[in-house]
């Protein structure tokens, strides 16, 4: 099956009217014209790699949209699927935490994050987008260390970052700004919340040496098992080097400039979120993905809470990135393909997986179409097989 007449975006470079062949799932061809028997006709429309998503927080909100109201774990997994695949993402790594003492702990508890990820391990072959599981470690919860050895030995886990939500450091290090907003969250005084901010640094601190061993068990797991490992919310090049001594490849959403230089000094990936990238700044205060990638510093960006974000952004960075469009759909797709170990897919070349991205740039960029391994996840409606290559309905 032919896809005729598409802005198709290669690795290096840019075909402005060319094709592509799909054969069993796979890319089987690529040429550089329309061709004029094809089953699809983008009139012009870019085609891109689909967006491998590393992180995307989603999970817990579509089990509970409203606090304690809890739907059926299939149709909210369902649910997401649908979200992901007509934002493009045609590999995602659901982002689950085992952190009880959270917010959000009891969809973080050790029971329920376990549920979850066997669940969505149950449900892959129903699903349209290729699903893989990103467990966050939270190093302040050591009694997690089973249950993820546990997961890990059963298969089920593909990517493992190491994260530590205790304020005072990486993401949350602006003290003053966390109790600010949870007195905003909470609806408490200033002071209420500053005793909060308090209580949670005592809880969460552990020794110097707890914190390492604990680290080295986790790491030691990952590498016996190949799981990929990665660290969170870098804030510091001391942090970023001891990351590095663990064998971490990609650093998730580095907080300060010096933290990103050093992880691309030690040749770890940096990830940023893709409504950073969008806005142009960090919700929290934090490094802005544009400023990272003027600096030359970012390498993939990740769904993180909002999927949709993922083209806008694509299209955002073409305008400041060297390579324009080939340079910024590297970050949705390439980059984490050679991050993750995933060589058969993250670039339309010929032998890769057939999955793809329509898409058009008016606007803020919109969705077209969602390949993956070759069969249309979503659409919305304006590209149709052509009337030669649709099969006839026959009476009996």
């Amino acid at each position: 099956m032919w896809l005729s007449d598409f802005r198709i975006v290669l690795p290096d470079r840019v075909i402005e009217r060319g094709s592509v062949c799909i054969e069993d799932g796979f890319i089987r061809d690529i040429a550089e014209r329309p061709i004029s028997d094809a089953a699809l006709t983008g009139n012009g429309l870019i085609l891109l790699p689909g967006f491998i998503d590393m992180h995307g927080d989603m999970i817990e909100r579509e089990i509970e949209p409203r606090p304690n109201v809890n739907m059926p774990m299939e149709l909210g997994l369902r649910d997401l699927d649908r979200k992901l695949a007509g934002s493009g993402i045609t590999t995602a790594y659901a982002a689950l935490s085992f952190s009880p003492a959270s917010t959000y702990g009891h969809l973080r508890s050790y029971e329920h994050t376990s549920a979850v990820i066997r669940a969505l391990y149950a449900m892959k072959d129903r699903l349209l987008v290729d699903h893989r599981i990103h467990a966050r470690f939270e190093i302040t919860f050591p009694k997690a260390l089973e249950v993820i050895d546990e997961l890990i030995r059963e298969g089920t886990v593909d990517l493992i970052s190491l994260t530590d939500h205790t304020p005072g450091q990486g993401q949350y290090r602006d003290i003053e700004r966390v109790a600010q907003r949870m007195a905003a969250e909470k609806g408490v005084t200033r002071e209420e919340a500053a005793a909060l901010v308090a209580r949670k640094i005592e809880e969460r601190t552990r020794p110097a040496e707890e914190l390492a061993a604990t680290l080295a068990r986790i790491s030691k797991t990952c590498h016996a098992h190949n799981v990929h490992l990665a660290s969170h919310d870098d804030d510091t090049v001391a942090k970023v080097e001891i990351m590095a001594q663990l064998g971490v490849t990609i650093s998730e959403f580095p907080v300060t400039e010096e933290a990103a230089r050093a992880a691309h000094d030690y040749g770890l990936f940096n990830a940023m979120g893709a409504p950073n990238a969008m806005r142009g700044q960090s919700y929290s205060g934090n490094l802005s993905a544009r400023e990272a990638h003027r600096q030359g510093l970012l390498d993939i960006l990740a769904a993180d809470y909002h999927p949709s974000a993922i083209l806008p952004a694509v299209l955002e960075l073409a305008k400041i990135d060297p390579e324009g469009l080939t340079g910024a759909a590297r970050l949705s797709a390439a980059n984490a393909a050679h991050a993750l170990g995933l060589d058969d897919r993250g670039t339309i070349e010929i032998g890769k997986h057939a999955d793809l991205v329509v898409a058009d740039d008016t606007g803020i960029g919109h969705v077209v179409a969602t390949l993956r391994n070759g069969r249309t996840i979503f659409s919305d409606g304006r590209l149709l097989l052509s009337r030669e290559r649709m099969a006839p309905v026959h009476a009996d």
